[in-house]
């Protein structure tokens, strides 16, 4: 139960008033906590949509997660965008990185992910609470596997999260993860698996590449983008998986 309530504590804002599991320790729960995130948003959507029409009904849902999770991933995004937009000397990077402040990108990044998961959620139709639970919970299965797998940087959350965060947490959120997949079915969780399990390889590769490593904010700037990477691959309905 500890567990649980630190994953809940760490990934929102709801106040947990018992003794809870430090970060890495509660990150045996971290999918979990997305899932259930994502299924609920989804009821609130189908509940919204035939009443305010998905374009507006989708835009709630973002500002709904947004201030349930204190938009703690959209501030990682935006902190590596400004750091990684050009050629700099990975000093100057650890130091935008530590900068509280937005930059233009950003800020642009952050625009540009709010509009692709808007358009993505709307596309998906009805009763998306399935695939939303889906997106979320490899997203935060994504996050955990980073920091598994990386070399931590610095002395800050993210690599006291990493210290604490052991094989068998890691295995078994991950296990949480590959079954919140094929919520929506086979082979879009089929899908859904491939890209999360692609695109976490890539920008690990590219921290390691940029910055010899990562932090909080790579962590949380991964798992937005995995999450909006999934939803795009839900959205799209063409698609011959």
């Amino acid at each position: 139960m500890r567990r649980l309530l630190g994953a809940i504590q760490f990934l929102t804002i709801i106040p947990v008033r018992t003794a809870a599991a430090p970060p890495g320790e509660a990150a045996l729960f971290f999918p979990l906590v997305g899932a259930a995130l994502g299924w609920v948003g989804g009821k609130c959507f189908s509940l919204l949509e035939p009443r305010l029409g998905a374009a507006l009904a989708a835009l709630l849902l973002l500002g709904l997660w947004a201030l349930v999770t204190g938009g703690l991933h959209e501030d990682g995004l935006a902190d590596i965008a400004d750091a990684l937009r050009a050629h700099r000397s990975r000093s100057k990077m650890m130091g935008i990185l530590k900068d509280s402040r937005i930059g233009a990108f950003g800020a642009l990044a952050l625009i540009v992910i709010l509009a692709v998961r808007w358009q993505a959620i709307v596309r998906m139709g009805p009763e998306p609470a399935a695939e939303l639970a889906a997106c979320l919970a490899l997203s935060r299965a994504a996050l955990v596997a980073q920091a598994y797998v990386s070399r931590p940087l610095g002395d800050g959350l993210g690599a006291a999260f990493a210290a604490r965060l052991s094989t068998p947490t890691a295995i078994v959120a991950l296990a949480e993860g590959v079954g919140a997949a094929f919520l929506p079915g086979a082979r879009q969780g089929a899908a859904l698996l491939s890209g999360a399990v692609f695109l976490t390889w890539l920008l690990n590769r590219w921290f390691d590449a940029r910055l010899g490593g990562v932090n909080g904010d790579c962590l949380g700037g991964t798992s937005l983008l995995v999450e909006t990477f999934c939803m795009v691959i839900v959205s799209c309905r063409d698609c011959s998986l």
